[in-house]
């Protein structure tokens, strides 16, 4: 299992952040469970490195190629 950069878990802590203030000023009694959903995959990724989005893609799809740029 690959762990994501130090870059990429600091976008997903932000990006989780911004997330759960939106709920939060949506109100968290209103706003739907599913929105709830991507905010907690953020903050997993972020505290710990793995992304689960990643991981269920990666499964699903299987390990694909980076395509090679020639100059």
């Amino acid at each position: 299992m690959n762990r994501i950069g130090n870059p990429l878990r600091a976008f997903f802590l932000t990006s989780a952040l911004v997330s759960w203030i939106g709920l939060w000023l949506t109100g968290f009694n209103i706003a739907h469970w599913l929105l709830y959903i991507a905010p907690i995959a953020f903050l997993i990724a972020g505290a710990t490195g793995y992304c689960p989005g990643m991981t269920i893609t990666t499964r699903l799809f299987g390990k694909t190629e980076v395509a090679k740029v020639e100059e």
